[in-house]
């Protein structure tokens, strides 16, 4: 469970094939695993479903619980920008 930790701290949010793949687990051990993280709220956990060139793929994206991305590096659009 570790390992999964770690590429979620490192990569952000991922399907879970995503994540078996980089682990090198099977799916059935990630989702297991996946579940036991959700059970501890160390993670969040949603279903998704997505098409990419007409095919339909679906899956779990997860994330880990309270973390908050950096804001990206660049301009700010004018609505994000504090107007005193």
């Amino acid at each position: 469970m570790n390992s999964i930790l770690q590429y979620l701290k490192t990569h952000g949010e991922r399907l879970d094939t995503e994540i078996a793949e980089a682990t090198g687990l099977t799916l059935a051990k990630t989702r297991a695993q996946l579940a036991e993280l959700a059970a501890k709220r160390e993670i969040m956990v949603c279903q998704s479903t997505r098409y990419e060139k007409g095919k339909k793929i679906e899956g779990l994206k997860c994330r880990l619980a309270g973390f908050i991305p950096p804001a990206a590096p660049g301009r700010k659009s004018k609505s994000q920008l504090k107007i005193s």
